[in-house]
């Protein structure tokens, strides 16, 4: 028998709820890599400000990364 008739549909996350939170936890990523970045260049400090461009550029990256999963799993 089919018990897939009895059981109630999956809910469905609201898309624009995950999708504001994606954007929040993107903020709040580069933001860590800024301040990392910063906190690095106090510590070791060169002619330019590369940690901070580094950590930034790296947490973009993840940021990026971390959108494209979250997209990939809305539209499965």
């Amino acid at each position: 028998m089919d018990n897939s008739k009895n059981e109630p549909p999956k809910k469905q996350p609201n898309t624009f709820i995950v999708l504001s939170g994606v954007g929040a936890q993107m903020g709040v990523t580069i933001w860590l890599g800024a301040q990392l970045g910063k906190w690095l260049d106090e510590k070791y400090p060169l002619d330019k400000n590369w940690f901070t461009i580094a950590c930034v550029l790296f947490a973009v990256g993840i940021s990026i990364y971390n959108l494209i999963v979250q997209v990939n799993r809305l539209n499965k």
